[in-house]
């Protein structure tokens, strides 16, 4: 039985922050996530790094908060973020009160709101509806969770600290009234195993409830599900917001090629209900065509859904979208505390107050230093310069923000592979050796993990190219030892059809179309075509 000091449960922002956090303290900590890391609600958002202006009415507290973090996150996780701004457009029709109230609820918080004349906003943004009456600019951007999770981690390997995805726990072990360890399931093989620590730290999200029953602890959090849209085109350079109380369909978020839309806001009964059905794209395609009336021309990706964790009173958009941290010694259990509510913005500040409970419980006095240190430093200048030769103009700097630490040794490799430069995505700028850098990391067992890495399959053609590239290239490399390369094409077709099925219609279809061409009927992948 292995054996830490700290024991993470939850792959998401907050848990990897945690990570982060504790390991910069100085103390030996272990997260364990049942899939890949941000492959759920983290993974699962718009996109947006909040300024705190969507919840300056509704929700000043957290209004505040996202402000302060916003700040923190584009200095310490810039290679995670695009600094594209926010503008909050008000429509003919919407409620002229609610925007004093807005206006107001802003300068409170200190989030700077300026009005933007509508001559300029239209001839910043042309798509724009022209129904807008006012609009105002505010510091919004958009971060890539999957890469923010994924750099709090090298942050915390720097550190000493281990992950371990793939591996469920399953139990929570206990000597009286202190927690000893955690018992856990490998999710690829079915070993069971047990790692003794001394802090658990219950960072699971919407699953917090669940994990905190197996010590005989009711923590009463409520996934709420939201639905999203990707587009396959960027046809906004900044978040646009429309500015009115929230509700469904009024954000769209720019990132790298795409525009994401949303999102609905809806109780369910498990956070695993995370497939979108038509009904609710629909109804976001209605909304959202009000700020940009071009919007049923534009081109569908895909659907997608996740899960809020609110723990507040209230449901859905009524819910504060504040954090809450438990120490559960007050319930006569020591050595467990629950991470419970919050949004991504303010991730990295859960982390901190869920760390200060938990050093403060080991006796260790080291400060949080996780708003001072970036998670990732910029590479040399030279190495830049090395780099060029390699890369697309356009997919240096993406290559470099996606590689982090490792960009470095990819780049001594292209010096001495040059032919490893080749696109294996297209739509993302991912070359062979972006791919194989992710395959040997000791955590990537498929081509999902592959691409919540490097974003291979998440463009226009939706894995339809770059999956049998990555394939073909992993498996002359020797990089998919004992695992079957058909599998591997398969498992992830399928993992892009469930965002695709509910938009089975015009280009998307014929896309699927294609795609069924080409792997069904001529590859025969799924077995079943006649000789």
């Amino acid at each position: 039985m292995d054996s830490v000091t700290v024991v993470v449960i939850g792959g998401g922002a907050t848990g990897t922050g945690i990570l982060r956090d504790l390991s910069m303290r100085g103390v030996k900590t272990l997260l364990i996530e049942r899939g890949d890391l941000a492959s759920d609600a983290s993974g699962r958002f718009h996109g947006l790094l909040h300024s705190g202006a969507r919840y300056a009415v509704t929700d000043p507290r957290s209004a505040k908060e996202c402000i302060e973090e916003n700040a923190i996150l584009r200095r310490i996780g810039k290679h995670c973020v695009e600094k594209t701004e926010g503008f909050f457009v008000r429509l003919e029709g919407d409620g002229e009160d609610y925007e004093g109230q807005w206006v107001a609820g802003c300068a409170a918080a200190r989030i700077h709101a300026k009005r933007v004349d509508l001559k300029e906003a239209r001839r910043l943004e042309p798509h724009l509806s022209r129904r807008a009456v006012s609009v105002f600019r505010v510091p919004d951007s958009a971060i890539d969770g999957f890469r923010l999770c994924w750099q709090n981690v090298a942050s915390a390997r720097r550190y000493g600290g281990e992950v371990r995805t793939y591996t469920e726990a399953t139990g929570i072990e206990r000597a009286g009234d202190r927690v000893v360890g955690v018992t856990v399931c490998d999710t690829l093989t079915g070993a069971v195993d047990s790692i003794g620590c001394d802090h658990v730290v219950n960072a699971a999200g919407s699953w917090v409830g669940r994990v905190a029953s197996w010590a005989g602890i009711e923590v009463d959090v409520k996934p709420d599900r939201g639905v999203l849209i990707a587009f396959n085109h960027r046809f906004t350079n900044r978040v646009i917001n429309r500015l009115r109380p929230p509700a469904n369909g009024d954000i769209f978020v720019p990132h790298g090629p795409i525009t994401v839309l949303g999102t609905t806001s809806s109780p369910v009964a498990s956070a695993d209900d995370n497939v979108p059905h038509v009904e609710e794209v629909l109804e976001l395609l209605h909304n959202g065509t009000e700020l940009f009336e071009d919007l049923p021309k534009y081109r569908i990706l895909r659907a997608y859904a996740g899960a809020r964790p609110l723990y507040s009173p209230g449901e859905g958009r009524a819910a504060s979208r504040d954090f809450t941290i438990l120490d559960h010694s007050t319930d006569g259990l020591r050595g467990l505390t629950s991470a419970a509510g919050g949004k991504l913005t303010s991730y990295r500040l859960m982390a901190e107050k869920t760390a200060d409970v938990v050093c403060r419980e080991l006796g260790v006095k080291a400060a949080c230093r996780t708003a001072a240190e970036p998670m990732v430093e910029d590479p040399p200048r030279r190495l830049v310069t090395r780099a060029r030769p390699f890369f697309p103009p356009y997919g240096l700097d993406l290559a470099a923000s996606r590689l982090g630490a490792a960009f470095g040794p990819v780049v001594q490799g292209l010096q001495m592979h040059p032919e490893e430069r080749r696109l294996i995505c297209e739509c993302e700028m991912v070359t062979l050796a972006e791919v194989e850098s992710a395959a040997r990391e000791p955590t990537t067992f498929n081509l999902g993990d592959i691409r919540r890495r490097t974003r291979m399959g998440m463009g226009t053609c939706q894995g339809a190219f770059c999956s049998l590239r990555a394939v073909g290239a992993l498996v002359s490399h020797d990089l998919v030892a004992d695992k079957d390369g058909k599998a591997l094409i398969r498992d992830f077709l399928e993992t892009r059809w469930k965002g695709i099925r509910p938009v089975l219609w015009g280009d998307q279809i014929r896309e699927a179309e294609f795609q069924r061409e080409v792997y069904a009927a001529t590859l025969n992948l799924d077995g079943t075509a006649q000789r």
